[in-house]
């Protein structure tokens, strides 16, 4: 461990989750030298998310991770259906045919059969769309193996016990010696030793339950029955895989979080929310959790940036955590690896506070509205009968799916185009390729739809930074043109001409090099 001293990364980044993986991914690609730092000797098994969402699905498919991921998601769908065929066996499943699962909220289960896919905030997504049901622990591995290839350095085993950061860079303290590096970033989790070294403010609301998620085996399942239950004293889960569990309790926070979770404890659990007398005879996986939750003001501190739940923690409810960590990963990515690199306009890295943070806010807000309406008093539960109500028809379907998908996600960027600031449609050419493609290799794009030379043109000085595409698209005959950050989001677009195109050329990848 004695080279740290001699290594000299651009970036360390503490944390090999999903949120770290993806940014180390970006980074690498981008060219950028990359350590990935992780207290944990290996990739962790116990469950958490199990699916990734709109934005998520289309950043991999931009980067051509969506086959992988499918093949994932296919092992996945085994497992559920075994656990339903089991189900009906022991009359623990409703006979009747399941409806569509289209996310929930509060606990309360979307029905895919009232959605109206037709709604335009839904746009064009593309193949990714054919892809959710991800656990994170697959997604862990097959980014690890991603940013391996692509050169990134992971060290694992390795803590950081704290850092000195000054105008040229940060020195990194860990127990195998000190590594000097440009830039950090904290991608450590909830308890952030990063954020909380370098005192960046982290306000927020305290939590009111204590939540317990465990992969077990165990006897006298049957009674519990599947799915999300509501009961007199809280919530629990059975499914939708064998021996899963997942219990939530209005009693406060766990008094101990570090120690393991013992079979006890989630039989307890499981008697007083669900009244049944179940046995766990081994416990494979398990966790605690609760709703604190809480944003840091800002994600940047000179030469140090937060990522993930290092930048805001909630509860899980609605499986927000893990995609928020990877849209600010995507985010960041492009705007340190420019900034690193030393053609970043000035001020880029400050936009990726100004554009996380209010989906951040957002998602605390949406999390606290879970459990407001998850408590067990009879004001809590007359509001949730209200809230089911409208989940139950077209509309309210309609609107709870595009929000926990994540559709709506979008920044306010400069220009007047209504795809300026939104999500790329994945446009498909008269060539066979679709936008997304031509997003793999993590670079800019301007497309040219109407094969215009003062639209080419415009992009002169930027190669290496803005990869130009002229294609036909024949579905569609607005926009003429679209600028495309390498995050998959719309920089500028027209429906005709090429006003605006400059400034937003120089607004987010500099100045053009004059040969």
């Amino acid at each position: 461990m004695s080279s740290f001293v001699t290594d000299h990364p651009d970036v360390v980044v503490a944390g090999a989750g999903p949120t770290g993986l993806t940014l180390a991914c970006e980074l690498a690609l981008a060219g950028v030298k990359v350590l990935v730092l992780e207290r944990r000797t290996g990739v962790d098994a116990t469950i958490k998310a199990g699916a990734i969402n709109s934005p998520s699905a289309e950043a991999y498919y931009r980067r051509g991770l969506l086959p992988a991921l499918a093949e994932i998601q296919r092992e996945a769908l085994g497992r559920f259906g075994s656990f339903a065929a089991r189900a009906r066996e022991t009359g623990a499943g409703d006979p009747r045919p399941a409806p569509r699962f289209a996310g929930h909220f509060a606990a309360l289960p979307l029905d895919g059969r009232l959605l109206d896919a037709s709604d335009p905030e839904f746009g064009d997504p593309g193949p990714a769309a054919a892809v959710g049901l991800v656990p994170q622990e697959r997604l862990e591995r097959l980014l690890e193996a991603r940013a391996s290839e692509l050169g990134a350095e992971i060290r694992r085993g390795v803590e950081i016990e704290g850092f000195d950061a000054d105008e040229d860079g940060v020195t990194v303290r860990t127990g195998a010696g000190p590594v000097r590096t440009g830039w950090l970033v904290g991608c450590d989790g909830g308890r952030s030793t990063v954020r909380k070294a370098a005192g960046f403010d982290f306000p927020g609301t305290d939590p009111e339950i204590t939540g317990r998620q465990a992969l077990v085996e165990m006897e006298g399942a049957e009674a519990l029955g599947a799915g999300w239950r509501t009961t007199e004293t809280g919530h629990y889960v059975h499914g939708p895989m064998p021996g899963r569990i997942l219990t939530v309790e209005f009693d406060g926070p766990p008094a101990d979080r570090e120690s393991p979770v013992t079979a006890e404890e989630l039989e307890d659990s499981l008697r007083r929310v669900a009244g049944v007398d179940v046995t766990v005879t081994a416990v494979r996986s398990a966790t605690r959790f609760t709703d604190n939750a809480r944003q840091a003001t800002a994600y940047r501190k000179g030469r140090v940036l937060l990522a993930g739940d290092a930048a805001h923690v909630h509860s899980p409810f609605g499986g927000q955590g893990l995609n928020l960590g990877v849209g600010d990963a995507m985010n960041l990515g492009w705007k340190l690896a420019a900034t690193v690199r030393g053609d970043a306009p000035e001020a880029l890295l400050d936009t990726y506070t100004a554009e996380r943070y209010p989906i951040g806010a957002w998602v605390l807000e949406w999390t606290r509205a879970q459990i407001a309406v998850m408590r067990p008093g009879p004001h809590a539960r007359a509001m949730r009968a209200v809230v089911g109500e409208l989940m139950g028809t077209v509309e309210g379907t309609t609107y709870f799916v595009k929000k926990v998908s994540g559709v709506w996600q979008g920044y306010d960027l400069p220009g007047d185009h209504p795809l300026t600031g939104r999500s790329a449609p994945d446009l498909a050419f008269a060539d066979g390729t679709r936008l997304g493609e031509h997003l793999h290799h993590g670079r800019a794009l301007l497309l040219d739809l109407r094969d215009d030379p003062a639209l080419r043109a415009a992009a002169d000085g930027y190669a290496g930074r803005v990869d130009v595409v002229t294609a036909r698209c024949p579905d569609r005959q607005e926009p003429a043109a679209l600028l495309v950050r390498p995050d998959g989001f719309v920089a500028w677009a027209a429906d005709a001409g090429t006003e605006g195109l400059g400034g937003a050329l120089r607004l987010w990848f500099g100045e053009p090099v004059v040969s």
